[in-house]
């Protein structure tokens, strides 16, 4: 999942991703710098874009997300649509590939017209839809991308991408001062460095960890796809860290726990958002218990807004949300918010409209978005126990 900028500003003759019902579909070949026309609708539908990872090595969260965005979709329909038209919802699965994802968001520009479109989880990917969304005069809105450069194009704030989550920076700091609190004084890093988010996160813990006083006894690396971690377990177990910081998604996450344990290694994980899933219990196998991750939201928050999300969430898709299916609605609504607000329904101005967003109370918290188009707001701690996450502690920004 390594981003490369020449991806975006090359031909893309590439199939396009799967639509909504995970069917693949093939696209004509495009460019990520085609320009479409931003004219108001004029039929009685509004088409509102996603992209996500519905198969591939992190489908739980495109999933979760789609889940969520429709969830918003049903009830904005049942509220008379947007300025009385119907909202529907196209949504592309990216495979869980940067080239997928920008394939996808020129589609839904240039053949499916969408007014906004959303996505995605993994900040490699949002990546590569990024210039495609401004160049295009698109807006975009992530839901769960933490890397600082989603919005950012060097120095310049990206005029048409948002996001409703925290960034790295915050949520590296808020695990380097919770690794510090537990008196943990070595802390180990393993980063997967074919991804973005990963690496990005080790290095502001790593930042931080150090003003603190802490020490980072081993930085190791490893990738997306591995199965086997002994090697990098081995070397980290001969420096005795007091704790392991690995900032990747699930999958790797729990192998590498297993796999720690049976090393006779007993140090608690910490880890970032991207541990969220249902299926991290499943594979771990109880490996985490005694381990921490920052996270958007906690399912054990009392707050009217939490609990009646829950409640939608599970009596239509069965289960309890992940922090993924929370923020995609959150960010679905933003986009609608945005959309009432707007003078008209062009991508010019709803990008206006999204900007001035402040204090838009969504399900894992009030969002206002600051000038980089990042939304301030506070991460929860979530602790490991009896294979199960449970709410730790809350930090402010």
């Amino acid at each position: 999942m390594r981003y490369a900028r020449a991806l975006v500003l090359a031909v893309l003759a590439i199939g396009a991703a799967g639509c909504k019902d995970k069917e693949p579909e093939k696209t004509a070949p495009a460019t990520a710098e085609t320009k479409v026309s931003a004219a108001a609708p004029t039929s009685d539908t509004i088409i509102l874009g996603h992209v996500n990872s519905l198969t591939g090595n992190e489908a739980t969260y495109g999933q979760s997300s789609d889940n969520g965005i429709k969830l918003a979709v049903e009830e904005q329909n049942k509220k008379n649509g947007i300025k009385g038209k119907k909202i529907v919802l196209k949504t592309y699965d990216s495979q869980g590939k940067p080239e997928e994802s920008a394939v996808a968001a020129t589609r839904l520009i240039t053949q499916d017209h969408v007014l906004t479109f959303l996505g995605e989880v993994a900040s490699s990917r949002t990546l590569a839809m990024a210039p495609i969304a401004d160049s295009n005069k698109i807006p975009l809105i992530s839901n769960a991308s933490t890397n600082p450069r989603v919005t950012k194009d060097g120095e310049n704030t990206r005029p048409y991408v948002f996001r409703v989550c925290f960034i790295d920076p915050f949520q590296g700091t808020v695990m380097a001062k919770f690794a510090n609190e537990k008196k943990f004084k070595k802390v180990a890093v393993l980063r997967d460095v074919g991804n973005d988010y990963s690496v990005g996160l080790a290095n502001f813990f790593e930042e931080t960890y150090k003003k603190l006083g802490g020490e980072i006894t081993d930085d190791v690396s490893f990738k997306a796809g591995d199965q086997d971690f002994k090697a990098q377990l081995t070397k980290v177990k001969g420096k005795n860290p007091e704790a392991l910081y690995v900032p990747a998604y699930y999958t790797e996450v729990a192998l590498m726990a297993r796999q720690a344990r049976e090393l006779g290694m007993k140090q608690p994980f910490m880890g970032g958002d991207g541990w969220d899933s249902a299926k991290l219990f499943e594979i771990a196998k109880g490996a985490l218990d005694g381990s921490y991750f920052s996270n958007h939201y906690s399912p054990e928050d009392k707050s009217p807004l939490v609990v009646d999300f829950i409640a939608k969430y599970k009596a239509a898709y069965g289960a309890v949300p992940d922090a993924l299916a929370v923020l995609a609605y959150d960010a679905a609504n933003v986009a609608f918010n945005a959309m009432e607000n707007a003078k008209e329904l062009t991508g010019p101005a709803v990008r206006d409209a999204i900007e001035a967003t402040k204090d838009f109370k969504g399900v894992a918290g009030a969002i206002t978005l600051d000038k980089d188009h990042n939304a301030v707001k506070p991460a929860v701690v979530i602790g490991i126990q009896k294979n199960a996450g449970h709410y730790e502690t809350t930090v402010n920004p």
